[in-house]
C-alpha cells in the first residue's frame, strides 16, 4: 500500500483506539458512578449516536467543501475540547452534552478518512477499506481491553486517556494529512473526469444499497444488546461473552489477509461478494436462535465475524466507485451515517420485539431483515446499468 493509506490506517488506529477507551464503560460508568438507570444511559447513548449521524453528514459535506485535511482536523477539535471538557467535569449535565458533541465531532472525521482512503489509492480498489476497517477493530480489541485496565485503577484515568490519544490523532493528521487531502482531490478529479454515469442514477444505487446495509447493522447490533442479555439467561458468564468479542477483533485483524486471498476471484463482483456476507449472517443467526452452551455461540460468532469481513470494506468501496465528482464526503458521509443508525436503532427495536414478543421472534425478523438486505444488494445497480447503456447508445 502507498504511505498516505499507511498515515490513514495510523490515524485511524489511534482514533478508534482512543473512543475505545470510553464507550465500552459509558453504561456501567452512567448507571454505576452517576447513578441513572439502565433506560436513563440508552438515551444518552442514542444523543451521542444521533450526534454521530448528524456529524456523518456533515463530515461528508466539508470534504467536499474544503477538503480532508481541513474536515477531519475540524472533526478532531470539536471532539477533543469536548472530551478535554470531561477529564475537568464529568458530573451528570456536563457528561451528557460532552458526550453528544464527541459523537457530532467522531461523526465528522470517519466520512472525510474514508474518502481520502478511496481517492488517494484509486488502484487499489477496496484494499484501502480492508486496511481502514482492520485499523478499526484493532482499535476496539486494544483500546476496550487497555480501557478495563485503566478504569480498574480510577475512572478519571479514562477521561485522560481517551483525550492523550485524541492529542496523537491531531498531531498525526495535522502533519501528515494535508499532502493526502491534496492528492486525494487530485486523483478524484482523474477518475471522475472518465465517468458518463448520471449522478441521479449514482445516488439511487448508493441509497437503495444502504437500506440493505441499515437492516444489516439492525441485525448486527443485536450480538451487542439483546443477544447479550439472553447469554446471561443461559448462564454464560460475562468473561465468556467478553471472550467472544475478542474472538471477534482477532478474527478480522489476522483473518482479513486470508480472506482477501480466498476471494481473489470475486474481485471484480463485489455485489456477489456482499451477498455472500449477508448469507453467513443467516446462518450464524439461525445458530444463535438454537444456541444453548457457550461452544454454540463460539461458532456463530465465528460464522458472524467470516460475513463481517465481507460485508463491512464492500459498502464505503462501492460507495467510493459510484460517488461523482465532487461528492465523495458526501456519499462516504451517507454510508457512515446508515451506519450508525443502524446501531443507533437496532438495540432499540430489538428490546421492543423482544419484549412484546420473544427472542424467537425477534430472531425470525432479523432473518427476514437479511433477507431484504440481499434483495437490495442483488438490485442496486439496476438503474445505474440502464443509464449507462442509455449513455453509451446516445455517444454512440
Amino acid at each position: 500500500m502507498p504511505k498516505a493509506v499507511w498515515l490513514l490506517v495510523l490515524g485511524m488506529f489511534v482514533n478508534v483506539t482512543g473512543a475505545s477507551f470510553l464507550w465500552p464503560l459509558n453504561t456501567i460508568y452512567i448507571n454505576e458512578h452517576l447513578g441513572k438507570s439502565l433506560s436513563v444511559a440508552g438515551i444518552v447513548l442514542m444523543l451521542n449516536s444521533a450526534a454521530s449521524v448528524v456529524g456523518n453528514l456533515v463530515g461528508g459535506t466539508l470534504f467536499d467543501k474544503i477538503g480532508g485535511y481541513k474536515s477531519v482536523l475540524t472533526g478532531i477539535i470539536i471532539t477533543l475540547v469536548a472530551l478535554i471538557g470531561l477529564v475537568i467535569n464529568h458530573d451528570w449535565l456536563f457528561y451528557v452534552v460532552f458526550l453528544t458533541i464527541v459523537g457530532f465531532g467522531s461523526g465528522v472525521v470517519f466520512p472525510s478518512m474514508y474518502a481520502m482512503a478511496g481517492t488517494v489509492w484509486p488502484e487499489g480498489g477496496r484494499k484501502s477499506f480492508n486496511a481502514i476497517y482492520i485499523a478499526q477493530n484493532a482499535g476496539v480489541a486494544i483500546g476496550a481491553a487497555l480501557g478495563g485496565v485503566v478504569a480498574s485503577f480510577s475512572f478519571e484515568y479514562i477521561f485522560i486517556a481517551n483525550a492523550g490519544m485524541y492529542v496523537l490523532f491531531f498531531l498525526v493528521a495535522f502533519f501528515f494529512y494535508k499532502q493526502i487531502s491534496a492528492t486525494s482531490i487530485k486523483q478524484a478529479s482523474v477518475l471522475t473526469e472518465k465517468s458518463t454515469v448520471r449522478n441521479k442514477a449514482n445516488f439511487h444505487a448508493l441509497m437503495t444499497l444502504c437500506v440493505g446495509y441499515l437492516l444489516a447493522w439492525v441485525t448486527y447490533v443485536q450480538w451487542q444488546s439483546t443477544i447479550a442479555t439472553h447469554t446471561r439467561h443461559l448462564d454464560i458468564s460475562l468473561d465468556q461473552y467478553s471472550l467472544l468479542w475478542t474472538i471477534n477483533g482477532a478474527l478480522i485483524v489476522l483473518g482479513q489477509p486470508i480472506i482477501n486471498s480466498a476471494l481473489k476471484f470475486l474481485e471484480k463482483q463485489i455485489k456477489v461478494q456482499i451477498m455472500i456476507g449477508l448469507s453467513i449472517f443467516i446462518v450464524s443467526f439461525l445458530m444463535v436462535a438454537k444456541a444453548e452452551t457457550f461452544t454454540h455461540f463460539l461458532v456463530a460468532m465465528i460464522i458472524l465475524t467470516i460475513g463481517e469481513m465481507l460485508v463491512w470494506p464492500a459498502v464505503p468501496a462501492i460507495a467510493n466507485t459510484l460517488a461523482p465528482k465532487g461528492r465523495e464526503g458526501f456519499y462516504q458521509g451517507i454510508v457512515n451515517s446508515t451506519a450508525t443508525g443502524g446501531r443507533m436503532i437496532g438495540p432499540l427495536l430489538g428490546g421492543i420485539l423482544v419484549d412484546t414478543f420473544n427472542i424467537n421472534v425477534m430472531f425470525y425478523v432479523l432473518i427476514g431483515f437479511l433477507v431484504v438486505s440481499i434483495v437490495t444488494t442483488s438490485i442496486y445497480d439496476r438503474k445505474l446499468k440502464k443509464a449507462i447503456r442509455q449513455e453509451v447508445v446516445s455517444v454512440s
